[in-house]
């Protein structure tokens, strides 16, 4: 369960760059008038009308997995259960049992008194 929780994690960012690159590529509303000074999509790799309808149906692909990937996390996340700490998971490791502290012996302090001056 752990490595599909990984695949879907990295589809999901995968299809967060994507996104973001798709976007940062397609032109504005105002890119019109830049384009007729000189910088323009003129000789652009999709033509005239083509790049805004590819990118486009590419962001809206990208952003439908990207959508599907955070149901898939938010369904596995439900269903996972919670370790409180790392010592959870080490049920076969045996401790031995730690002993108790040795009082000193009360013949020490009766002798340290019987010395003689």
């Amino acid at each position: 369960m752990q490595n599909f929780f990984t695949a879907v994690v990295i589809v999901q960012v995968l299809s967060a760059l994507i996104i973001i690159g798709l976007v940062l590529l397609q032109h504005g509303k105002g890119a019109d008038m830049g384009a007729s000074f000189g910088s323009g999509a003129s000789g652009s790799l999709f033509g005239a009308t083509g790049s805004s309808n590819f990118l486009s149906k590419s962001t809206g692909v990208a952003a439908s997995i990207f959508f599907a990937a955070t149901l898939a996390l938010a369904y596995i996340s439900s269903n996972r259960t919670a370790s409180v700490g790392v010592m959870d998971n080490l049920s076969s490791v045996k401790t031995a049992p730690v002993a108790a502290p040795v009082a000193a012996p009360a013949s020490a302090a009766s002798q340290s008194s019987q010395i003689p001056k």
